[in-house]
This record gives C-alpha cells, structure tokens and sequence, in this order.
C-alpha cells in the first residue's frame, strides 16, 4: 500500500489542486516501512491524479477537495479520505489503526476565490 498526504510543514494541506508537495508513506504488513516527500513540480488540479497514479499510489489523505480532482481519483482507482486537518503523520496512523474520521462527501467549491487564511504551498519540506 502506498499512501499520500497533501503535505506542508508537518500538516495535511488543505486545498487538494494547489498541492505543492506530498508526503508518501510506504506501508507493508500494516506498519510505516518508508517515508518520501516529493514536489508536484507545478502539476495542479486534474494532473494531481495522475502524478499520485505515476507514483504508485492507492489511497490519499487530503483537506478540501473539488468535484473533478475526486472525479479523477476515482478513474485512477485512488481510494480517498477528505476532509481531515492537522499532522499528516498522525493521520496516517489513524487510518492503518482504524480510527480515521474523514468526510465521504467533502467538497472544495471555493476554487475561484481568494484562499484567505492559508497559503498554496509552492515548494516541499
């Protein structure tokens, strides 16, 4: 299993198409095996589904998230765990554990307006 985080500083980053950087999280026999943060080199929205497929992976942990970037996930055979905030490590962990509380239906409608109150990452670490 090979699982992704929106990533920045430590946190899940909160808007899916403006990733700049994920955590991977190589996972065998249910335990952490490996870890690599990796820059998404400007790919944005839609093109994010296809970079985490390239990259082998089978489940995302994300913030908010909109329609066509669930959409493609979903044709990538992604599987998707939205709406979550805080440390990316810990979530991973929730989730190999049982205990992830995410939102099915989580829906990013906002992309036309300003991101007051975050920032959109531009580089990884």
């Amino acid at each position: 299993m090979k699982i992704a985080v929106t990533y920045e500083a430590g946190q899940i980053f909160q808007h899916f198409g403006h990733t700049a950087c994920f955590k991977f999280y190589e996972v065998e026999n249910g335990k952490i095996a490996g870890e690599q943060l990796k820059d998404t080199a400007g790919s944005g929205h839609g093109a994010l589904a296809g970079f985490l497929k390239n990259e082998g992976v089978d489940t995302l942990i994300c913030g908010g998230i909109g329609l066509g970037a669930k959409n493609a996930l979903a044709e990538a055979g992604i599987r998707l765990y939205g709406g979550i905030s805080g440390s990316a490590d810990e979530a991973v962990r929730a989730l190999l554990n049982g205990s992830l509380r995410y939102d099915p239906d989580i829906q990013c409608s906002h992309h036309e307006h300003a991101h007051e109150g975050h920032g959109c990452g531009h580089h990884c670490g």
